[in-house]
């Protein structure tokens, strides 16, 4: 009997305790849904933050120049730009010319969107070595965008940052600094500041022609040696079909199949190209741009690839062409395990170019393929810039 009350007495207790945690529990995921509600209110989309870039502009840029021998000196230029959207906007590619007191200097800009970290990835590539640097990431909050990278400058790490304001205007700004101090100073080494030529460039308008696009090729542009026309043989548009092997390097021989279009046109009078892709198909929806930069000092070629899944630029694959036939090498890490990643371009002299990627986990002794292109072309962009419409 006492026990019976006992065990009454503990059950009445512990459905008041019960009763009070779930009112507690209910009050505090309550207050968890609303943070969480609050957080992910604060996570912004920011993939059309660089929308407003699209079109043409002016530029007039300031440099600072270090001297040894006295206080540091500005020099000052004007030049172009023109940016265009890719991935309706998730990525954005802009390209600059100008004459400076030390010669004519061609840059482009590509900017992609990482949908995951709601963050933008800024590269820059110079026309004088056809190589991407490392990505400045950053956002943009209240219309003030910042974007930062660890580099080296002079063999010395340092802190890079790059700053876009007045975006909403008609006259953005732009400065690039850099810090030896972990951020805590930066010293202001290049302002930009801009105003439009023409309106945003829209899908259905063609890109414009840059300037110098139809200047007379120079005696290393036209021996046909240097190869920094090899891939003039893809500028245009094209229908493409598409294999690739699922779990490569596991055994696995099962594929799945795509088909859809893609558009290169030319930057830097050939000296590089974008490409935009996308394809649907039995392995899902894949959109992704390749962007070739040539060297022409060292008459290689980088190609660099981004999926619109993460924006993030791949490893570039490098190499050149040789009797028609193009092999490019990089080195990259699939499961965690470090592999060799191989490019090869052939059947570029006829009207259905030929792509495969292999992987090799042996240093090269053996390679699988896993990923196979077939084009066949819709039009042909060699005549200018490229086709349109770019969107």
């Amino acid at each position: 009997m006492n026990v019976g009350k006992r065990i009454h007495v503990l059950s009445f207790g512990g459905l008041f305790f019960i009763l009070c945690s779930i009112i507690v529990s209910a009050q505090t995921g309550s207050e968890a849904a609303k943070s969480g509600a609050q957080t992910v209110a604060a996570e912004r989309d920011g993939q059309h933050d660089f929308d407003w870039m699209a079109g043409t502009w002016k530029e007039h840029t300031k440099v600072r120049v270090h001297s040894s021998t006295g206080p540091d000196t500005w020099i000052e230029f004007d030049g172009t730009g023109i940016a265009h959207k890719i991935w309706e906007g998730r990525a954005m590619l802009d390209e600059s010319e100008a004459d400076t007191p030390n010669g004519h200097v061609e840059g482009l800009m590509l900017y992609t969107y990482g949908p995951q970290a709601r963050q933008w990835y800024v590269y820059f590539a110079s026309g004088k070595d056809g190589k991407l640097g490392l990505p400045n990431v950053g956002q943009f909050k209240d219309g003030h965008g910042e974007f930062y990278v660890q580099d080296t400058l002079n063999g010395k790490f340092l802190l890079n940052r790059y700053i876009w304001s007045a975006t909403t205007s008609a006259s953005p700004h732009y400065e690039e600094s850099w810090s030896s101090d972990g951020g805590r100073t930066w010293e202001l080494v290049r302002i930009v500041d801009f105003a439009r030529i023409s309106g945003d460039i829209e899908s259905g308008h063609p890109i414009p022609t840059r300037l110098g696009e139809t200047s007379p090729k120079s005696a290393e542009q036209s021996d046909g040696v240097s190869g920094q026309h090899d891939f003039d043989f893809e500028l245009g548009s094209w229908k493409i079909h598409l294999k690739r092997r699922l779990n490569p390097l596991t055994g696995s021989d099962k594929w799945v199949e795509f088909d859809g279009t893609s558009v290169t046109r030319k930057l830097w009078d050939g000296r590089s190209q974008i490409e935009q892709f996308e394809t649907d198909g039995t392995g899902g929806h894949i959109e992704g741009l390749t962007l070739r930069l040539y060297n022409p000092q060292s008459h290689q070629w980088r190609l660099y690839w981004a999926n619109s899944k993460n924006g993030i630029l791949d490893p570039p694959q490098v190499g050149e062409f040789k009797d028609g036939k193009g092999e490019f090498y990089a080195q990259d890490v699939i499961n965690g395990k470090a592999i060799l990643i191989r490019f090869i371009w052939s059947k570029t002299d006829t009207s259905v170019p030929h792509f495969e990627q292999s992987f090799s986990d042996d240093g090269g002794k053996t390679w699988e393929v896993n990923w196979i292109t077939d084009q066949t072309r819709v039009s042909d962009g060699t005549a200018s810039n490229g086709p349109g419409p770019w969107n």
